[in-house]
Order: C-alpha cells, then sequence, then structure tokens
C-alpha cells in the first residue's frame, strides 16, 4: 500500500510539473497557485478512489467500470473547470 501512495503522488506531481514548466515558457498558461491546489486535490483525490476501488472490488467487470466511471468523472470536471462545457458557476464564466 505505501508503495502505491508513494506511486500516486509521484505521478500526481509529474503531472502538476507540466502546466508549471510550460508558464515559464509561454503566456497562454496562466494558473494561479489555487489552480495547482485544486488539480492537485483532483489528481491525489482520483488515485487514491481508484486505488481503493482497486483493492475493495473483487470481479474484475466491476472493478473496471467503476475505475472507468471514476476517471471519466475527473475528466468531467477538469474540463468544467477548464472551459466550462456546462456553464456552471464553478467554470469562472
Amino acid at each position: 500500500m505505501h508503495k502505491r501512495l508513494v506511486i500516486i503522488i509521484s505521478t500526481a506531481l509529474a503531472l502538476l510539473f507540466i502546466p508549471l514548466i510550460a508558464m515559464q515558457y509561454t503566456d497562454d498558461v496562466n494558473w494561479s497557485l489555487f489552480d495547482f491546489v485544486i488539480a492537485g486535490i483532483l489528481l491525489i483525490g482520483t488515485g487514491l478512489m481508484c486505488e481503493f476501488a482497486w483493492r475493495k472490488i473483487k470481479k474484475i467487470k466491476y472493478r473496471i467500470a467503476i475505475i472507468l466511471a471514476i476517471l471519466a468523472t475527473l475528466i468531467i470536471i477538469w474540463l468544467e473547470l477548464a472551459v466550462g462545457i456546462f456553464g456552471s458557476p464553478f467554470s469562472g464564466n
């Protein structure tokens, strides 16, 4: 479990370095500290939920379905926060 937790956190941090590095080279990427915190919470939370589903759900079909649903939820939330596909107040519009 400890090794998987380190992998989840390391992967989330590695993904967060992408916009951090991009901000150094272009003005098109403009993240605030709040953006990094929210993205970190989303990535680590998703990783932990997938890990929980992986350990607790024994049937492989259900395990795959639940993990795909968790990842789809992450993508929908990420898209809403980034570009406001649903036009909610959280999208910044």
